[in-house]
């Protein structure tokens, strides 16, 4: 098993949730197809359609593992806006997916005495100390058992055994960074940023889309809506507000999308 399976795992559930968030393609051909445009022209990064597939169905689909060049592994760090594979590695999301993998892992077998079995992730890691703490929660019940019942916020983020990090989602502020709301523990993150209360479903939902010329009548129609300001059109994920101006979003029209979306619009350009 590589020794970076975890991370390449994650790395490409980001890659194809990011790409996924910036399309309006539903299908899991429209989203790859998006992103193989989107890393040619917006990165000058070569990577096929195919290519990612192979990578995806192999790692993510069938639990597999597949050998993935370090320089690709590099480029889609890049595209989620990290200098380099190493780089991602170290950030706290792929630190927080492997653990969260090793403790789905854990094997817990009853007889006269519990008994647990950690997976050889922990031990070929050197994460002795890991396993001491993990067992001695365990057996004392403080994290995940507790008169029987499970914590939601310690079910969702493991890593709240060591560190005071919360999910995103339960984060008390957010602001947006142009694209999508990005969640914060402050009140105030710089003058330039209107930072708000979290909002569960435009958290979760709302995101700007940027590749405009992928919209087209069948796909964007009560699927899409827009906000026309100093002439200029902005196309959004999800109803409500626009998150810079706050004037109410409008339901897209098949005007609109003719003229200022799709490939029909930059013909004329």
């Amino acid at each position: 098993m590589s020794k970076f399976l975890s991370q390449k795992k994650k790395l490409l559930e980001e890659v194809y949730e990011k790409a996924s968030g910036e399309t309006t393609e539903t299908s899991f051909h429209g989203i790859v197809s998006y992103l193989e445009r989107t890393l040619l022209d917006d990165f000058r990064i070569s990577l096929s359609y195919n290519t990612f597939k192979t990578y995806y169905k192999t790692i993510i689909e069938e639990d597999g593992d597949y050998n993935i060049k370090p320089s690709i592994l590099n480029d889609l760090s890049i595209y989620l806006g990290f200098e380099s594979f190493k780089e991602y590695c170290l950030s706290w999301k792929a630190i927080e997916h492997t653990i969260q993998q090793a403790i789905s892992k854990i094997v817990i077998n009853i007889s006269n005495k519990p008994i647990f079995s950690l997976p050889p992730f922990l031990k070929q890691n050197g994460a002795g100390i890991m396993e001491m703490a993990f067992v001695l929660l365990l057996v004392t019940g403080g994290v995940f058992f507790s008169n029987g019942k499970n914590s939601n916020s310690e079910v969702k983020n493991p890593l709240g055994i060591f560190t005071s990090q919360k999910p995103d989602i339960e984060k008390p502020y957010m602001y947006w960074n142009g694209e999508r709301f990005i969640a914060t523990d402050s009140g105030y993150v710089g003058p330039d940023k209107h930072v708000i209360a979290m909002d569960d479903d435009r958290f979760l939902k709302q995101r700007k889309i940027t590749r405009r010329d992928t919209m087209t009548v069948d796909n964007s129609m009560h699927k899409v809506w827009y906000d026309k300001s100093n002439n200029q059109v902005e196309f959004f994920t999800s109803p409500g507000t626009h998150p810079e101006n706050g004037k109410a979003l409008k339901d897209v029209t098949e005007g609109i999308l003719f003229h200022h979306a799709g490939q029909e619009s930059y013909a004329d350009r």
